[in-house]
């Protein structure tokens, strides 16, 4: 499948919804993997900022691919990104969009500063 990289130096990321599990069958509760690691997939929505747009995006990313405290509004990094176009029909119907997925989300709030406000 097609992947598109995604510039994000120029953009200002923060979490917009913390981490959550993936859902791959809403009926059963069951919890997406990665296909060839086998680690539980998170999504991650983020307000995405560049170019005088914003976006809120929710971006897929192994649960492994973490670090730092990820509340709301913490200006985060985003470690390859890339873009993904994708398209289904369900029941005649077809659906297209854009799916994202990242290697790793990293909080840029400096923990020692935190710790030091506190």
């Amino acid at each position: 499948m097609r992947q598109i990289p995604v510039e994000t130096s120029g953009a200002t990321v923060m979490v917009a919804k913390a981490p959550q599990p993936k859902v791959r069958d809403r009926r059963t509760g069951e919890i997406a993997t990665d296909t060839e690691t086998g680690v539980k997939l998170m999504t991650v929505d983020v307000m995405f900022a560049a170019n005088d747009e914003v976006e809120i995006l929710s971006i897929t990313v192994p649960e492994t691919g973490f670090s730092g405290e990820l509340a709301m509004g913490t200006p985060v990094a985003l470690t390859g990104l890339v873009a993904r176009p994708w398209e289904n029909e369900f029941n005649g119907q077809k659906r297209h969009g854009i799916a994202f997925r990242a290697v790793a989300v990293t909080s840029l709030v400096d923990v020692d500063s935190a710790s030091k406000a506190a």
